[in-house]
């Protein structure tokens, strides 16, 4: 049987995605590549390289500062994903920033297929 994310309330979607996103946002301030991408993909594991990830990780340090408040904004389901957005805010960057995760559910697991924040 197919999960289908459509049946799912945004509270259990946000319940699976925001203890995924905390490990993803811990992991990229500790520059752990490692543990970043434990929960993604193998197509988001082929782009997110460690060498992609230390400049990555170097560049929003320096430019944004590191992670703090995110806060939930909308959970757009599909039959087969859900798509988070947050509100995202850095140490040193003012301002709003998106945070945002497409989450699957392959092998029995729930794994994140996409993620960025701009």
């Amino acid at each position: 049987m197919t999960l289908n994310f459509e049946t799912m309330t945004e509270q259990q979607i946000l319940a699976i995605a925001d203890p995924i996103m905390d490990n993803l946002m811990e992991a990229s301030t500790q520059r752990d590549h490692a543990r970043h991408v434990r929960d993604f993909t193998d197509r988001l594991k082929a782009i997110v390289v460690p060498d992609y990830f230390a400049c990555i990780c170097q560049q929003y340090q320096e430019e944004k500062g590191y992670f703090t408040t995110r806060t939930p904004i909308a959970v757009l389901r599909r039959p087969d994903s859900a798509a988070i957005l947050w509100k995202q805010h850095f140490t040193k960057a003012p301002g709003e920033f998106v945070a945002e995760m497409v989450l699957v559910h392959r092998d029995g697991r729930y794994l994140v297929d996409h993620v960025m924040v701009f």
